[in-house]
């Protein structure tokens, strides 16, 4: 031991070792603000809304489920630092904010900016006027299973907001596109002539917008969210140019008894099938599908409409006997001519979809007799079918199922 160590309690003399504290993860609004020092030079507002628009879908799509505000968290963490740490750069991502984001958050950004002016910069684009729409185009294929919407904005750089929507089962936003100003009359020269016809058709501003605007409030209810990149950057900017547009929720309505029935008959009446009681309950079947989950109407059915129906609704919602399970091919194929005839559209663009009947029979008969595929509903009509109960019979099914959820609820007692 060292002479002048003698004594001296172990450890005095070294520098202690400073403890440091867990690392906080960095949350969007820092890394935002952080990316926002990149566009403090940019003098083009397009470009900043569409950096803008690309963070706040960033936080949308990201956001778990219940998460419901995850924009307004965004805009509340970056106002936070901007007023913590005053600075250009968070200017800009306070000011780029403001041109995006709905009208319920410009309160709060307007009294941060009054509050920055006093000590910052303001970027040149800040009093920039916003963008005014002239013109719209829709097209539309001849199932009316997809979209494509053109809206043509005058403003400080003229430019085209591009949405194509997919009607199959629901409505969903497959991409968005900012393109510049007149992109719609390119149109027919991406158009090959072996595709399904989809005419562009000029039509109102208004109804297109507003078109759009549905179209996004359907894409923001569908879970997992949509994560196409083009939809992400971009989503928050349509938003922006279409909000004001939104119209009222659906109010749907099922198809009345008396015009379900007429269609039926009609179907039947029209030869090629059976004029049995196998074929209207199947006939029924197909309106049940159409009815609610072809957004175009019960008729307008398209490949992507055969696909979802055989292997996935059918499986899962509905029983088919051994008699109606025989029919089901050739009376879908039936019924599909049918319903395109009666549409108008060329017999070239029926033959399609009546082929993917065939495409898809495989993979209903896969799911078909697979209990993990079928939905609650079905699973308790398998049950009360094999206990020999009369489907038909609302009485014996009400005694059936009271009996039923007696003994499951018995069960779950016995397992408590």
């Amino acid at each position: 031991m060292s002479p002048k160590s003698r004594g001296r309690p172990a450890g005095r003399g070294k520098p202690k070792r400073k403890r440091l504290g867990p690392v906080r993860a960095l949350l969007p609004a820092d890394r935002m603000m952080s990316d926002a020092r990149s566009i403090v030079q940019l003098a083009d507002v397009l470009d900043v809304e569409r950096w803008v628009s690309g963070w706040l879908g960033q936080a949308w799509v990201t956001a778990p489920l219940g998460e419901r505000e995850p924009e307004h968290d965004l805009c509340m963490g970056v106002v936070g630092r901007a007023c913590t740490k005053p600075s250009p750069h968070a200017v800009v991502a306070v000011a780029a904010l403001r041109r995006v984001v709905p009208e319920t958050e410009h309160t709060m950004l307007d009294e941060t900016l009054a509050i920055l002016a006093e000590t910052q910069p303001m970027p040149a684009w800040i009093d920039t006027s916003g963008w005014t729409p002239v013109a719209a185009w829709r097209a539309v294929d001849v199932w009316e299973s997809e979209r494509v919407l053109f809206v043509e904005f005058d403003g400080p750089q003229p430019h085209t907001l591009m949405a194509q929507v997919d009607t199959v089962g629901g409505i969903l936003v497959d991409r968005v596109g900012l393109l510049r100003a007149g992109a719609a009359s390119l149109w027919d020269q991406f158009r090959d002539d072996d595709e399904v016809p989809m005419p562009l058709t000029a039509y109102p501003v208004e109804k297109v917008l507003a078109e759009f605007a549905d179209a996004l409030r359907c894409t923001d209810m569908t879970w997992p969210r949509q994560d196409d990149p083009d939809v992400v950057e971009l989503r928050a900017l349509a938003w922006a140019r279409c909000r004001p547009y939104l119209p009222a929720g659906p109010d749907w309505e099922p198809l009345a008894d008396a015009q379900r029935q007429r269609l039926v008959e009609d179907f039947v009446a029209a030869g090629g099938v059976p004029a049995d009681g196998v074929t209207r309950s199947l006939a029924d079947l197909f309106l049940d599908y159409g009815d609610g989950h072809i957004t175009a109407g019960p008729l307008c059915w398209s490949p992507g409409a055969v696909e979802l129906f055989l292997a996935d609704w059918l499986p899962r919602k509905a029983l088919l006997d051994a008699q109606q399970r025989a029919a089901l091919p050739e009376t879908l194929r039936g019924w599909l001519r049918f319903a395109l005839n009666r549409r108008g559209v060329d017999a070239e663009w029926i033959e399609p979809v009546v082929a993917a009947v065939d495409e898809f029979a495989p993979d209903f008969e896969e799911s078909f007799d697979t209990e993990a595929t079928w939905g609650p509903a079905k699973q308790i009509l398998a049950e009360l079918s094999r206990r020999g109960v009369d489907l038909t019979d609302q009485e014996e099914v009400e005694r059936a199922m009271s009996q039923l959820n007696a003994e499951r609820l018995a069960d779950r007692l016995r397992d408590d």
